[in-house]
């Protein structure tokens, strides 16, 4: 049985790997599409929790109408009040997006993602071009390798707890 789910995860995570790379190269091959549309995906999937598989579900779905009139009409209920603004303004990490890898060994994952967030930085779930900061924990693998290929700052977890003690 542990076999088994081990297989699944290797064989969803190489769908993923496929389908990030089939969308970086289309991006990559046509610059008439529109920018946002990139960065829209590295929003959705910078969500943690959410890959590439499950993104091109949430977009295959939104791209049906019937789907998009359900949205219309949910949103046309809500009332959607302006967000408290952050007291972390002075933050050196406030407004930067921030990205955990590896294993953390001072916090858990969740408490690092709180304390970032109190200190008015956006935490992702992948590094993209539009990450400032990885912070890599021990075992750090893909994510490390991949901001250091984009010029993105790392860090370790020492320099990590020197900024969420500010």
């Amino acid at each position: 049985e542990a076999a088994a789910a081990e297989r699944a995860a290797a064989a969803a995570e190489g769908r993923r790997a496929a389908i990030a790379a089939a969308r970086a190269a289309v991006w990559d091959a046509d610059p008439a599409l529109p920018a946002g549309a990139r960065a829209a995906w590295e929003d959705l999937t910078g969500i943690e929790g959410i890959g590439a598989v499950l993104g091109e579900s949430i977009t295959a779905s939104f791209a049906q109408p019937a789907e998009r009139g359900v949205i219309d009409r949910l949103l046309a209920q809500l009332t959607v009040e302006p967000a408290a603004p952050l007291a972390a303004a002075d933050s050196p990490i406030a407004g930067l997006t921030v990205v955990f890898t590896g294993t953390l060994e001072h916090m858990t994952r969740a408490e690092a993602k709180a304390r970032a967030e109190a200190l008015g930085a956006k935490v992702a779930g992948s590094v993209s071009a539009r990450t400032d900061l990885v912070v890599a924990g021990p075992g750090a693998g893909s994510k490390a390798a991949k901001a250091e290929e984009l010029g993105v700052k790392v860090i370790d977890e020492d320099a990590w707890l020197a900024i969420a003690r500010t």
